[in-house]
This record gives C-alpha cells, structure tokens and sequence, in this order.
C-alpha cells in the first residue's frame, strides 16, 4: 500500500495487495491507479491504512456467524457519521464491484450504497459540492428559502440518480431530501440579532394558519430584555404544537420561578432552581418534566429538567430554535410521501443526514458545554420515534 499527494492524498494497493479478494477490472484499476482519498466529508477510507484490505470475515469481532456470501465482502472505510453515532463500514463486493455498508459489531444483511467505486466517489464529491455551495451548486450560493433548498434537493437527486437506473440508495436518497434543507434560513444580520433570518410565514405554511403562537409585549416578563427574542416571538413566533414539543400559548410566559411555584406547586415535591430561575422565561415543554425556556438576557435556549433539576443547552436562539421545529415537522412530511421509506429501511442513516444539518446552522450540541442535548438523544433514538 502507497500514498501519493496530488492536493489530497490518496491511497493505492499493489496487485499482490488485491490479490485473488478483487477480480473486478475497473475496481483493480481504481485501487491500484489513482486510489481512494484518505477521506472525503462524509467517508473515510484510512482503515485500509491502518489494517489493509480485510475481509468481513476476518474484520468482524468475535465467533459471529456470517452467511457465505458476506465472508468474503472486503472493509474498505466508514461512514463518517456525527459524533456519538456508531460507524457504518463501508463493503466492496471484489467480483462485481458492487459497495454495501454495514455495521462490524453486528453486521446484518449489507445495505445497498453504490452500484461502483467510481460512482460511490461521485456522490460524495457532488455532497461535498453542495454543502460548499460549489460547482454544480454555485448558482445557489446567497439564496435562501424553500424554493432553493427544493432546487438543491432536485438538483442533488438528478445527479444521484445518473447511473443507478433511477434507484438511489437510501443514504443518498436521505442526503438529497435532508441536507439541502439547511438552505431554508439564511444567516442572521446584524440588525436582527439572531443566528437566522427565518423566512416569514414558513411556519404557518408548515404547520398551518392559526397553528402559531405570536406573543404580545404584555406577555412578556420584565426579565426578558433580549429585544431580538421578544422581536422574534412577537412576529414569527413558535408553532402550538410541533415534534414533542407543545408552546405556552395560553396566557402570559412565566418566568421559571413562576411556573415552578405556581403551576407545579403541590403536583409533586418543587425541583431546586438555579440561581438566575427569574431570567428564564417558560416557553413550554418537550417531554412531560422537561421545560424549554429562553434565558432572558442573552437569548439562549435551554431545557430545565424538573427530575433532576438540571439545564442543559438546546439551541442557539429561538430563530435556530424555530428551524429545528421546522426541520423535524417537516422530515416527517417528506417521508410519509416516501411511504416511511427512510425511517424503516435506513433509520439511522436518515438521524445522521437530520443532525448534519442542524449541526450546519446551529452547533449547540457539538459545544463542549453540551454534556447532554436533547436534539442530538432525540434524533439518535430509534426506538423513541422521534422521525
């Protein structure tokens, strides 16, 4: 095995490396040609520096008992999956060329990711473009709104579907529907405060006229003194009722100590407040103890758990706050015309493409302060339901 450097550095494998694991023609040529990069955004081929070209058979931890057919399948890399996601590895069929990804520590029936290499590359490089705003994407770049992320998405799909008969692998089906997605909010200006400028009325087409709360200033708490926050939530505004998520559109927002005292006061025994409870304004709740509440002077999100009297960072603001929303009603949408496509076949391929581009616009749950966030668990929780 070599390395070379040509802008990125590739890795190649001798003839005797492939030796009689890889019969298939274009694939020997790739491999022992111009290579594999070490890594892309979305991929990484360094395991073949580390171990070589490995079977499953021999990969694979423990006596596990796999099929025949799957012995033989050699690891060629991973999927570069957010943090806290276990890694899928990356299979090549050595006599068809044929690429499947599975899981080592248990691998289940190969799920289908490309009909080639040279295809397989393709993808991530046109990924990449997009997420760039480069190449094929260029034109996109400073537009913001539905209708550019519907041009990306279509755009990402057409060129997915070159070569594959029509029939997109799940992965990049997710990845043409989702990421595109994070082109719906522009960034924020310097004149609105906040970290996104989210289009007027995306939330009512979302969730439906009448089915958004806008708050008025006699709603307010004195405490909340962020005017962008009190901007945002007096003419955008949060949806009623979204992904476990349910607003306090009913009366005035309380203050944390507020509604701890009064609306949990004799329901059961009161939680310890932190110290500044009188500058967190109760926006509503997430799951049955766990409130969303806005840190009055800064605009941070955050969620306060009754249980275990504890806050934990949750977005950047209410615009990334808002999106989220957005994003996790509007997946479910785009899958249920799938038929449930993505949720049943690839769930965990799909909470990878949704964290990927929550990350993009809003990185609280890759800070350092988020010990815990409730986003990142949600998504990653198969069995919850949360998509």
């Amino acid at each position: 095995m070599s390395t070379t450097d040509a802008g990125i550095p590739a890795i190649t494998l001798t003839e005797a490396e492939l030796g009689r694991y890889v019969t298939h023609a274009p694939t020997r040529g790739l491999l022992t040609g111009p290579g594999l990069p070490a890594d892309t955004g979305l991929l990484t081929f360094s395991t073949l520096r580390t171990y070589g070209l490995r079977r499953l058979a021999d990969a694979t931890d423990g006596p596990l008992h796999l099929a025949e057919e799957l012995r033989d399948c050699l690891v060629i890399g991973e999927l570069l999956n957010p943090a806290g996601m276990a890694r899928e590895s990356i299979l090549l069929d050595g006599a068809t060329g044929e690429i499947t990804t599975t899981y080592l520590a248990a691998p289940a029936a190969p799920r289908p990711f490309a009909p080639s290499l040279t295809t397989l590359l393709r993808f991530a490089a046109v990924t990449e473009e997009l997420t760039g705003l480069r190449g094929r994407f260029a034109s996109l770049a400073g537009q913001y709104g539905p209708r550019a992320a519907t041009e990306a998405s279509r755009r990402l799909l057409t060129l997915f579907e070159e070569g594959t008969d029509g029939r997109v692998p799940a992965y990049w089906k997710a990845a043409a529907l989702i990421r595109p997605l994070s082109l719906v909010a522009g960034p924020g200006t310097a004149s609105g405060g906040l970290a996104l400028e989210v289009p007027a009325r995306l939330l009512d087409q979302e969730f439906g006229q009448g089915r958004v709360a806008r708050f008025e200033d006699v709603d307010f708490p004195a405490t909340l003194t962020h005017e962008p926050t009190r901007r945002f939530l007096r003419d955008t505004g949060l949806p009623e009722e979204a992904v476990l998520f349910h607003a306090d559109a009913d009366a005035p927002l309380p203050t944390l100590t507020e509604y701890v005292t009064g609306d949990c006061s004799g329901t059961r025994p009161l939680p310890e407040l932190p110290a500044h409870a009188d500058h967190l304004i109760r926006l509503g709740r997430l799951i049955e103890d766990t409130s969303l509440v806005v840190d009055g002077r800064t605009g941070a999100i955050l969620t306060f758990s009754e249980s275990g009297a504890t806050l934990h960072p949750l977005n950047t603001d209410v615009s990334t706050l808002a999106f989220t929303l957005w994003l996790l009603h509007h997946e479910r949408t785009i899958d249920e015309h799938l038929a449930n496509e993505l949720t049943t076949a690839a769930y965990d391929q799909l909470a990878a493409a949704m964290l990927h581009t929550l990350t993009t616009l809003d990185p609280t749950g890759l800070s350092p302060d988020a010990h815990w966030h409730y986003w990142t668990r949600l998504l990653q929780d198969e069995a919850g339901g949360a998509l």
